[in-house]
């Protein structure tokens, strides 16, 4: 789920809208981050279709991510299915109340699995409490956090962190329980001064569709301060459709339309910035290639 607020891109306007074209090719790509169930994708054929429009265009590897414990069984499923999905499975933070005895247990189990390569998204999001229905409360979102970073810590694996209007929270769990040797910031949103601070702590950063939005002006700043070796590239679909599809359903096909938004922004070359990130995300995920 998105770190970014897209009013535009509401699960029934989504559906509403045509799907964007199949971009140009450039290859090769990883989608650091997607949700490959809310795409729609039900079996193993659904996973295979989506995989093979994204192949067209280069996309040659995704991770797929869970947001509660029904998601994070099917993300593992998947990453089985095809060879080219990988998993990653937590509980998001809004559903962190519901991170129970069992659920934690079916979550380390899950996080075993040599096919889910981190643990994610969890962190902190300030923009649901006291607007969405039993969403966690933010002592609730500390606590699994704070649990997540521990399983990171135990696993090995790139601890992957969903941050919605909470910089200074998400920063605060981070220095006191300690950050895991590999931390990704998904669809990074935030401003300048953050980027500092995930850059100098050596963090990655994902960008995702909002760098190709109009008033995001602020990402832009941001996204110059990334160097090469901490930038990673995702959808998050369905949701965050770059620009000029923005409100129209996300899937890893689109990926190319916001590394050549990207390259723009960075005035470098956008076949560059694909095998870079690509390099980059194989390294984090210890992907195979």
């Amino acid at each position: 789920m998105s770190g970014t607020s897209d009013n535009e891109a509401t699960g029934s306007s989504r559906r509403e809208r045509p799907a964007p074209p199949l971009p140009e090719p450039l290859a090769p790509l990883v989608d650091a981050h997607t949700h490959l169930d809310a795409c729609g994708a039900r079996d193993a054929d659904d996973v295979r279709a989506i995989l093979d429009r994204a192949a067209s265009v280069g996309v040659e590897a995704v991770v797929t991510i869970a947001d509660d414990l029904e998601s994070a069984r099917w993300v593992v499923a998947a990453a089985e299915w095809d060879e080219r999905v990988y998993a990653a499975v937590a509980l998001h933070p809004t559903r962190a109340n519901a991170l129970d005895d069992g659920a934690r247990a079916e979550i380390e189990r899950l996080a075993a699995h040599p096919r889910a390569v981190a643990i994610g998204e969890t962190g902190m999001d300030m923009f649901w409490p006291g607007r969405l229905e039993g969403c966690a409360d933010p002592a609730e979102q500390r606590d699994a956090f704070a649990w997540h970073i521990d399983l990171a810590k135990r696993t090995g694996k790139p601890l992957m962190i969903h941050n919605r209007d909470a910089d200074a929270e998400v920063l605060d769990v981070l220095r006191a329980e300690g950050a895991p040797d590999a931390v990704i910031f998904h669809c990074f949103s935030s401003g300048p001064e953050m980027a500092r601070v995930c850059v100098d702590a050596g963090w990655l950063l994902s960008l995702s569709g909002t760098v190709s939005f109009k008033n995001a002006a602020a990402l832009r700043d941001a996204a110059r301060l990334i160097p090469p070796g901490q930038l990673l590239v995702e959808t998050d679909a369905p949701f965050l459709t770059p620009h000029p599809y923005r409100g129209a359903p996300n899937e890893s096909y689109c990926l190319p339309y916001t590394v050549r938004a990207l390259a723009d922004v960075l005035d470098r070359p956008a076949t560059e910035l694909a095998r870079e990130t690509s390099d980059t995300a194989a390294g984090a995920y210890g992907l195979r290639r």
